[in-house]
């Protein structure tokens, strides 16, 4: 699935000392460890796409991997594991960015490598940052939304619900950021807005569900910050009878969320393939592990960073964007339930 790399600035290149490890680089214990599973990315593509590229870097490395499923003390215990077992480079995408800046420190005295992954940890200076750009993420969705909004008069009153990702996560207040952005002097109001705990779609669907009963057909549109909210936000206008859903947004291209923009219920999503930040990170995890100082392309939160540039995709551009660059296989998207859609659109 690197063939949708296009989209995305180079592999960042490492300079610096050679290896002082010798044999001990080429068998080192790398510990990759993601937040977790409500978004089925991270055991679909970051996992295997790191595990993938560091097995071509490093044959008898050994990759230490673990999802702590939205639990922020759990992945304490993963990391603190990961240094016991010998990790001498940890890639942390974490689930509170917050409390993540002490397990950072922690590693960084004891001469273990912190690797921030997708999701920034602003008050703790780690050795590096691998994310797509985030900020960017939000301003392209609520853009596209906006500009959808505005081929039919806007009736006065009316207006967006926008649901964010966690605020624990400093990702999430980073597309929050964007969102923010692209909305700002559109002239569409925001009628309402949500931090949704751990991402997590049920508690999503449950707060639009209060917010079309309090403003019903004023809801024009839903800027959503990933594909998960998205889904508990079309499930809601579903649940409520609403028989034509509103544009809602998304953001990571999961074959769910695909397939609800090939149905027409879901507007626009995210392209920003997994296996492209997860390969870049075990690229740089290797370097480090090698004594290599990687070059950054950027630097975010005082790090030294790599933000790879993500694509917006809508029924209009998912043939060419998804499918045709190899990012998402037609027919794990047109499933019978899907087929007759994708027929229309031109994807099977």
């Amino acid at each position: 699935m690197l063939g949708g790399a296009g989209c995305a600035k180079k592999t960042a290149s490492s300079s610096g000392g050679s290896s002082s490890g010798g044999s001990g680089a080429s068998s080192a214990k790398i510990a990759f460890l993601m937040p977790d599973e409500a978004s089925t990315r991270y055991e679909q593509h970051d996992h295997p796409g790191f595990v993938a590229q560091l097995k071509k870097d490093c044959a008898g490395c050994t990759v230490l991997y673990n999802n702590a499923n939205g639990d922020a003390s759990k992945q304490q215990q993963q990391f603190n594991s990961a240094i016991t077992q010998g990790a001498k480079v940890i890639v942390l995408d974490p689930v509170d960015s917050t409390a993540a800046a002490s397990l950072v420190n922690t590693a960084q005295t004891q001469g273990v490598k912190v690797i921030a992954y997708d999701r920034p940890i602003p008050t703790a200076k780690v050795d590096y940052y691998v994310s797509f750009d985030n900020e960017k993420i939000g301003t392209l969705i609520a853009r596209s939304l906006v500009s959808d909004l505005k081929k039919s008069p806007i009736p006065a009153g009316s207006g967006i619900l926008e649901v964010n990702g966690s605020p624990t996560d400093a990702a999430a207040g980073l597309i929050k950021k964007g969102i923010h952005e692209g909305l700002a002097g559109s002239g569409v109001t925001t009628l309402a807005e949500y931090d949704t705990p751990q991402w997590d779609p049920a508690k999503a669907q449950a707060w639009v569900s209060g917010q079309i009963s309090r403003f019903g057909p004023k809801i024009l549109g839903v800027v959503a910050a990933n594909d998960g909210t998205g889904g508990g936000t079309i499930a809601a206008f579903k649940a409520a009878g609403v028989k034509s859903v509103p544009p809602v947004t998304g953001n990571d291209a999961t074959t769910a969320g695909l397939q609800l923009i090939i149905a027409g219920d879901q507007y626009n999503t995210i392209s920003k393939p997994s296996e492209i930040v997860a390969a870049a990170a075990a690229d740089v995890a290797y370097g480090l592990v090698q004594g290599k100082s990687p070059t950054p392309q950027a630097t975010l939160f005082n790090a030294p960073s790599q933000l790879f540039t993500p694509v917006v995709v809508t029924q209009v551009s998912l043939k060419t964007d998804v499918v045709d660059k190899g990012i998402a296989k037609a027919a794990d998207l047109c499933t019978s339930t899907y087929a007759a859609a994708c027929t229309k659109l031109g994807i099977s």
